[in-house]
This record gives structure tokens, C-alpha cells and sequence, in this order.
């Protein structure tokens, strides 16, 4: 009879600033879910390599609350069904970690675990799904398995790993002899030439072994996730962390709190191709290239130029005569740097301050259950906005204190409902090219009975525009 094979859980961490890709990521707009290469997110590309059924059991996806609608979107795109576990502030991977490995253990105390980075590049699925399997096996002895990338190149950019000796009975996983921090050049050069690796972030080990490290070696993070765990809300597939319990978790990353401390660490070289697109720089190297080595996305055009990255959301670019740059144009921001200068980008994101803060993600999409919102023009008494609706959702019942609103469907057909005060709320059907006027104080929605989605642009007037203006009485599910 063949060897019953324990599904491993995938744990897909979405966290991080994504700073060094700025302005294209932001806090509203992560780096996860931008189409950086090969037109998909890399989110999208994550969940393809752990859908296979037979290995992998249904993921585990830990966030940040804000972008739970955003995560909802994409899931319902590839037709993937998940847990989320949502974290109230980024308190760094071991307290990410430890959150989803105590959730995973109080469904299945023997569970494996496969903690991945949701913003990597992966195009070899087969060869990354026999490495899990690889890895699983040993974490299932009770090694904590971190996945090495042979190096191509002496890069200074990643963490480096030098694997000791082979792990008794599990031939292609080794001991971790050291774990080595991010180097100079020249020492980069020594570490590729010894055969040490690349440290990629992504573990396997069952949940208990988790837990147990976490409780020997940080076990005020373990204490704090486990306690917004118990104090945390539930509804359906999702699950909240507390955010005062989740607070006291000290930000540390998982390498340091456990990994460079454990006796259990153990590593495999992956047997696939692996790119953390970290940088432009690293963007623009993944991506096919013209003739000239030019990548170009969106609206672009280059002329006697050279080895550059250009991506533009809206406006169009042009490059004439240039070599080895790379501009990145969206609504708000534009981004013009040498590509050997990509590292630096965080830099530059540091000296920005509160002119970023300002601008950043202002015409990003913003994700609902109904649907999504942008805002396409914002002035000192006036907003416009597109709504898309989904086919069968609606928004919650709402009125405004300070400004009114003018709605105009460009697609689709949506049910409003309008009145003064709640004894007075009618309902009308507003089509494709018909408008409807929202009152100061009118409460009202719109729902999108039909079969396609409902578009309408909304031009809010007034003296203030922010959300705090809304007046709920009903939350975005349509709960009263």
C-alpha cells in the first residue's frame, strides 16, 4: 500500500512596505498584486504553484486588514479559496509566522507548513513543487527547511546560507552551518565560489516545531501572537488579529529570531528558477527584452536608447539617446534613476517624507465586498471617482454631512435607493448614460441587480471629502 502523503498547508505572507519599487508600490497598492512581469501579479503566480491538490492543502494567506478586499479580488480571479488570518500592523515575518503557525496548529496540531513571500518570481512550477515536496519530508523529521537559491551572480543584496552537512536520510537537504548577513562585493564573490546560497525567505517545518522554536527563542512573539489569536474576531474564512495583543510583538524578523538560533535549521537547494523582483533593477532582468535590452510597459517609446526599464500607468514616455535607465511614470509620481542606482530607491523614498505620504496610492484602487472605487481628480471642493460594482453586490446604506454627490452610469444598470430619512426611501432604476443627484444629508445606495458589472462616475461637491463624512447605517456587506 502506497505511503499516505500529508498535504502540506501554505502559508503566503503579503506583507511589506515595497518600498524599493516606489512609486508603483505603495501601501494601497503592494507590490504582491502589480503586474510586474510576464503581465500577472506575483500573488497570482503563488497561488498557481500551490494549487496542486494532491500536495498542497488549501493556503493560509496573512496580511494586513487593509488590504483583505484587495486579497478577496484576487482570489475570486483565480478561483482559489482561502483562510485569511489579517494582522492590524506589520509587526515583521516572526510575528507573521508565529500568528499563522498557531492558527494552522489549533485546526491541525500535526500539520506541515509552507511559509512563503507572496511577491516572489517563480516560472518553474514542477521544479518548485519537488523541492516542497523534498523539504516536507524533512521538516516532517522535525527540521526547520529554508529554501537556498544557487547564486548566478556575486550579489550583495540577499542573505547567504552555507550548508554543512547532509541530513541522515533525506539526500538533498543539509544542515545549515551558518547563516551569513548581506556581504560586501568581494566577499559576495568568496560565498558564490565556496557554494553557499542564497537565502530565500521561504520555510517549511510542521506547525508544532514552529511553535516550539518560537517559545525558546522569542517567546515574547510567540506570547503576543497567540493572544490575538484568542482576542482576535472570526467571520467566515477570515480572522482578525487583536491589534493591542498583536502590538506587543517585537518587531523581528524570523531568520533572527529563530533561524540563526535553532538547532532544527536545515536548508535545500531549490530546484527552480527564483528572482525576489527586490529592485527595478531586478524587474527589468526577469522581463523579456527587445533587441536593444529595452523593457518597456504601458505607453513608451524609445529611440536610440539602450538597456532601460520603462513602465508608465498613464502618461507617455519617451526616451531618446539614453542607456541603462529606468523610468517609472504613474498618476502621481515619476521616477527617473540610473538602473545600477535600484537599491537605492528606499533611499530616495526616505527623503520624500510627507510629499509621498501625500500623494501615494491617490489614485489607486480601492477594494470592497461590492467591488472597487478611484479617484480620478481631486480638488479643494470637489472629487470625482469611479465605482465598478460587482453583479449582485450592493454598497451600505449611507448619507453624507457635508457634501453631495451626482452619480452617472457608463455601464451596466444599477438599483439607487434614495430618501430624506428611512421612512422615505424609494428605489430607481438608473441605466447607461443616465444620472441621478445625492442630496447633503439624502440617505441612499446602489446595487447592481444585473449580470455585468455596474460603472458609474461619481462627482462628490463640497467642503469636505474624506470618508469620515460618511454616515453608515449599514456596513459594506449590507448588515444592518
Amino acid at each position: 500500500m502506497p505511503e499516505r502523503i500529508q498535504r502540506i498547508v501554505p502559508v503566503i505572507m503579503c506583507g511589506g512596505a515595497g518600498t524599493r519599487l516606489w512609486p508603483a508600490s505603495n501601501d494601497i497598492s503592494p507590490k504582491p498584486f502589480l503586474p510586474l512581469v510576464d503581465g500577472r501579479s506575483t500573488f497570482a503566480g503563488t497561488l498557481e504553484r500551490v494549487s496542486d491538490s494532491a500536495l498542497f492543502a488549501e493556503p493560509v494567506i496573512i496580511a494586513n486588514r487593509e488590504h483583505r478586499f484587495l486579497i478577496g479580488e484576487a482570489l475570486a480571479d483565480a478561483g482559489v479559496t482561502a483562510s485569511l488570518v489579517l494582522e492590524p500592523e506589520p509587526r515583521d515575518t516572526a510575528a507573521a509566522v508565529a500568528a499563522a503557525a498557531a492558527f494552522v496548529a489549533r485546526r491541525d496540531p500535526e500539520a506541515t507548513i509552507l511559509v512563503l513571500a507572496a511577491d516572489h518570481l517563480i516560472r518553474d512550477v514542477a521544479g518548485f513543487r519537488a523541492t516542497a515536496a523534498l523539504a516536507g519530508k524533512a521538516a516532517a523529521a522535525g527540521e526547520i527547511v529554508v529554501f537556498g537559491i544557487r547564486p548566478d551572480a556575486p550579489a550583495t543584496g540577499f542573505g547567504y546560507i552555507s550548508p554543512g552537512e547532509a541530513l541522515a536520510g533525506i539526500e538533498g537537504v543539509n544542515r545549515v552551518a551558518a547563516f551569513v548577513e548581506k556581504p560586501d562585493r568581494a566577499a559576495a564573490e568568496g560565498y558564490a565560489a565556496a557554494g553557499y546560497l542564497w537565502n530565500s525567505g521561504n520555510f517549511t517545518m510542521r506547525a508544532a516545531t514552529a511553535l516550539a522554536e518560537l517559545r525558546a527563542h522569542a517567546p515574547d512573539v510567540l506570547a503576543a501572537a497567540e493572544a490575538a489569536i484568542d482576542s482576535g474576531s472570526s467571520d467566515g474564512n477570515v480572522t482578525e488579529l487583536h491589534r493591542d495583543a498583536f502590538h506587543k510583538a517585537p518587531k523581528i524578523a524570523f531568520d533572527r529570531a529563530v533561524m540563526e538560533k535553532t538547532k532544527r535549521a536545515a536548508v535545500v537547494a531549490a530546484r527552480f528558477d527564483w528572482s525576489d523582483l527586490g529592485t527595478w533593477h531586478a524587474v527589468w532582468d526577469a522581463a523579456k527584452k527587445d533587441a536593444d535590452d529595452n523593457v518597456s510597459v504601458g505607453e513608451a517609446v524609445l529611440v536610440g536608447s539602450t538597456g532601460s526599464f520603462v513602465s508608465s500607468d498613464r502618461p507617455v514616455v519617451g526616451l531618446l539617446g539614453v542607456k541603462d535607465l529606468v523610468v517609472v511614470a504613474d498618476s502621481d509620481a515619476v521616477l527617473v534613476m540610473p538602473r545600477e542606482r535600484a537599491d537605492s530607491v528606499k533611499d530616495l523614498v526616505g527623503a520624500l517624507g510627507a510629499v509621498r505620504d501625500r500623494v501615494q496610492g491617490g489614485r489607486a484602487r480601492h477594494y470592497r465586498p461590492w467591488g472597487w472605487y478611484q479617484s480620478l481628480e481631486l480638488g479643494p471642493a470637489h472629487q470625482v471617482k469611479r465605482l465598478e460594482v460587482k453583479p449582485g453586490a450592493r454598497l451600505s446604506l449611507q448619507s453624507h454631512r457635508r457634501r453631495s454627490e451626482h452619480w452617472t452610469v457608463v455601464a451596466g444598470e444599477g438599483e439607487v435607493t434614495l430618501g430624506m430619512d428611512r421612512g422615505t426611501l424609494a428605489t430607481k432604476t438608473v441605466r447607461t448614460n443616465e444620472s441621478i443627484y445625492i442630496p447633503l444629508h439624502a440617505i441612499h445606495r446602489v446595487a447592481n441587480r444585473g449580470s455585468v458589472p455596474l460603472t458609474i462616475i461619481e462627482v462628490q461637491c463640497g467642503d469636505y471629502l474624506g470618508e469620515d463624512d460618511i454616515e453608515r447605517y449599514e456596513d459594506d456587506y449590507g448588515r444592518s
